[in-house]
């Protein structure tokens, strides 16, 4: 994993050097998300509402580009047990680091997809008792991808992205196995200051 991140970073570095292009400013947005659940027993439950706040560097040319974004991120989900007729409402508090590369179309128009590692900084569950014995352990990180258009109109950036998880984010509840992915639609705006 070090070695991977390592060799990110040193792209990185030599795609700045030879960009035709910076941009460096605040990022912030709505999301809603879920958590997709496979299993028996287990639904997923309705879209919960959430946030991020961050910020975002752009490199690149004319028309190709890469923008890391690190970014703090609210979001949550719902799970439904079917057996006990409760639902388990879950809420994470992430740091979320995308990578995105993309073309820009018509100097204003952009298409875009990367990875994205997210570190889940605290994680809580609503004050149902049945919640409170379902033993859900999420994985402390995780990596997914994300895919997207946005428009860039003077300074400020807009994107809509899709975003969804690569491997588990959790593989159990209460002991009954489950393939638990968080999935989410993505809308946020940046400001270029530079």
């Amino acid at each position: 994993m070090k070695k991977i991140f390592l060799l990110v970073v040193c792209m990185m570095c030599s795609f700045a050097i030879y960009a035709q292009d910076f941009s460096i400013g605040p990022k912030f947005g709505v999301s809603q998300a879920n958590i997709k659940v496979n299993g028996d027993g287990y639904q997923s439950g309705d879209d919960r509402l959430g946030y991020h706040v961050g910020a975002f560097i752009r490199m690149g040319g004319a028309s190709i580009f890469i923008q890391p974004e690190f970014l703090y991120t609210n979001t949550g989900g719902v799970i439904i047990d079917e057996a006990n007729n409760a639902t388990v409402e879950t809420n994470f508090n992430r740091l979320d680091i995308p990578l995105m590369m993309g073309f820009k179309l018509a100097r204003f128009f952009r298409v875009q997809a990367g990875p994205i590692a997210s570190i889940i900084l605290d994680q809580s569950f609503n004050d149902n008792p049945i919640a409170a014995t379902q033993s859900i352990e999420y994985r402390n990180s995780t990596i997914g991808y994300q895919a997207g258009i946005g428009l860039d109109i003077g300074n400020l950036i807009l994107d809509a992205k899709y975003e969804s998880s690569l491997h588990k984010i959790a593989g159990s509840v209460a002991g009954f196995q489950t393939d638990q992915r968080q999935t989410q639609l993505i809308l946020s705006a940046g400001f270029r200051l530079f």
